[in-house]
């Protein structure tokens, strides 16, 4: 019998392998935004939100998963805590066969905002806000043909200074979910001056996860792919792929192992179990918790079974599950205590 082989492991899904262009990848809102129509009664509401990843823990939890082997008993799961401090919009984008065709301000921004990003010259300042040559954002949304668009969505930033991470924000456009245009664009103007908070998103069920993995640097072929190491009597070393193709025609395939980047890359976690959204209180003892090389939890979080790529401090992007796994959806875990 033949040794058993397996030169190739790493999937050409996510080729080529190198480092991501920026830490919060784009978003395609369609197929979520697909999945959320399908849902009705529910009130408009964002359709995703930036949190910060703090570190991993053990959560003591109840099982009310029908069917299950530990249905009502207490047991231990891996979680990891995201910290989602409060976000706002900075402003309101008009869509249009796919196209973004108007977009508009919000008049309602942080005065440091624009020492900490480049703002177009058209913001509006605090001071223009409320002057009589100028309208208002809600002025402007009142003015609004919401016929002449196909849908209309928000770009928000996070507060990131209050988690003492850093200072400048990360910002991201968000889809709102809602049955028409109109309700989605009253959603908008209640919250325009408003704090929104991650636990007022998400309270319960599957969440999908968009970052950047921990970064690895140049590894080898082993390390990179899973390639099997040769014989000891092999020649030219033993950490290598034994043919990389032919001699003629000359030339390396795509396909073939090669060294290279690790680590760094844009990836989705799908299907991730929110077992618990909560509000930041000085009583609460996960906010006494000290994470390693992160700190302490200064705003509203996230608890999530199981692990979320990148490493502690790294901005992720939270966003309702659409390719939702009958597994996990039928997981109800109950928080008791985080340990």
């Amino acid at each position: 019998m033949g040794r058993k082989q397996g030169p190739r492991k790493g999937s050409m899904q996510v080729w080529p392998r190198v480092r991501a262009e920026r830490f919060l990848p784009g978003v395609n809102w369609k197929p979520i935004l697909e999945v959320s129509a399908k849902k009705s009664g529910e009130k408009p509401n964002l359709l995703g939100f930036i949190g910060y990843k703090a570190g991993m823990a053990s959560a003591f939890v109840k099982d009310n998963t029908p069917d299950s082997m530990t249905k009502g008993k207490k047991v231990i799961v891996p979680v990891t805590v995201i910290e989602c401090p409060t976000a706002k919009i900075l402003s309101i984008r008009f869509y249009k066969n796919g196209i973004v065709s108007r977009e508009i301000l919000n008049d309602n921004l942080d005065k440091e905002l624009k020492k900490v990003i480049r703002l177009p010259s058209s913001a509006p300042s605090t001071s223009s806000a409320n002057s009589s040559n100028k309208k208002s954002t809600k002025e402007m949304l009142e003015k609004i043909n919401i016929n002449d668009f196909n849908d209309v969505r928000v770009v928000i930033y996070s507060q990131a200074k209050k988690t003492e991470l850093k200072k400048s924000p990360d910002i991201l456009e968000i889809a709102v979910s809602g049955n028409s245009i109109a309700d989605k664009l009253n959603f908008i103007k209640e919250n325009l001056a408003k704090e929104i908070s991650a636990a007022d998103v998400f309270s319960k069920g599957l969440v999908d996860f968009r970052g950047v993995t921990k970064g690895k640097g140049f590894q080898g072929v082993i390390r990179r792919f899973g390639v099997h190491y040769r014989s000891h009597k092999a020649e030219k070393g033993q950490k290598r792929v034994g043919s990389i193709g032919g001699w003629h025609p000359i030339g390396v395939r795509f396909t073939v192992p090669r060294p290279g980047q690790m680590g760094l890359h844009t990836r989705i976690c799908y299907n991730n179990l929110l077992i618990a959204a909560k509000k930041y209180t000085s009583e609460d003892p996960v906010v006494k918790r000290l994470f390693d090389n992160f700190g302490f939890v200064k705003n509203d979080y996230l608890i999530v079974q199981g692990s979320v790529q990148g490493p502690c401090k790294r901005q992720v992007i939270i966003t309702p599950a659409f390719r939702i796994s009958k597994r996990q959806q039928k997981r109800q875990y109950e928080l008791v205590e985080l340990r």
